[in-house]
């Protein structure tokens, strides 16, 4: 999709972070954006700043974690613009905690944003590309927790399922003219923090417990790292590249590529084991 002026796009989790830097992008290159995200004050603030920059943007407030909410958000880009071409899947939490401090409410929450409102997006907005008729594209926004994990937590799960959905949905969307990329960023400067701010009511958890002292001090040190980050605009930038030059991963940095490289090389000693080995019959 090398000429993305005048293309509609639709972003979520645009009021802040990473989806308004990519909305930011999109606006500087002439595609006319629908942000959505699920706080009206950080939306209202987003749309203000981008208009002031003359660029064709709207709104909606929507929780992503509710496929209906998705599919209004959806039909509202398609009353304001009359198509969309690129897809931004980008809400995300961060929560779950580590093994013996799981909950239900907490899986439930952050796969119903970070996993299912991909899928979802996927579903609701491939079909509308295909109706236009000119091709188009879907960025996820996983993480490079998608690729390595450091424990067996919802955030982690989700969003290798990001990862794995997207590397599918983009052999089986390829025929049909729509690309897919899945990002991958490191620590970049956003809110994911403090995603509790956001949480439904639906998922409380009535009988939450503070972190233990190893557990704060683990989570002031991500916070410190994500406050220190890359800047959202940069990132947004790298997502535009790969619309238009249709990368199929998106990564912002190098700092955990030893890490990749590491858990490869454990996967393939794993063949290794078993490489000269004769299989027992049956």
């Amino acid at each position: 999709m090398k000429d993305l002026a005048g293309r509609v796009a639709f972003v979520t989790g645009a009021g802040s972070g990473i989806g308004l830097g990519i909305a930011t992008a999109l606006a500087q290159a002439g595609v006319k954006v629908m942000l959505c995200d699920i706080e009206q004050k950080a939306l209202d603030s987003a749309l203000a700043g981008l208009k002031t920059t003359n660029a064709d943007v709207s709104g909606v407030v929507a929780d992503v974690s509710l496929k209906d909410e998705l599919a209004r958000a959806a039909q509202a880009t398609m009353d304001a613009y009359g198509r969309v071409d690129i897809l931004v899947s980008n809400a995300g939490v961060g929560g779950g905690g580590g093994y013996g401090a799981w909950s239900d409410a907490s899986w439930e929450w952050t796969i119903g944003v970070n996993l299912m409102a991909v899928i979802w997006g996927a579903e609701i907005f491939g079909p509308l590309m295909e109706r236009g008729g000119q091709g188009g594209h879907i960025v996820n926004t996983a993480s490079i927790a998608g690729m390595i994990s450091g424990s067996g937590n919802a955030y982690n799960v989700t969003k290798y399922g990001v990862v794995a959905f997207s590397e599918g949905l983009r052999n089986e969307l390829a025929p049909r003219g729509i690309g897919v990329s899945v990002l991958c960023p490191g620590f970049i400067r956003t809110k994911i923090t403090d995603s509790q701010r956001n949480r439904p009511d639906r998922f409380a958890e009535a009988d939450a417990r503070a972190p233990t002292a190893l557990e704060a001090q683990w989570i002031q040190g991500i916070r410190d790292r994500v406050e220190g980050g890359i800047d959202p605009l940069y990132v947004g930038e790298l997502v535009r590249e790969a619309i238009e030059d249709d990368w199929p991963y998106i990564f912002t940095d190098p700092e955990f590529e030893p890490v990749i490289e590491a858990r490869f090389a454990n996967i393939k000693a794993g063949f290794d084991r078993i490489r000269d080995r004769t299989p027992r019959k049956a």
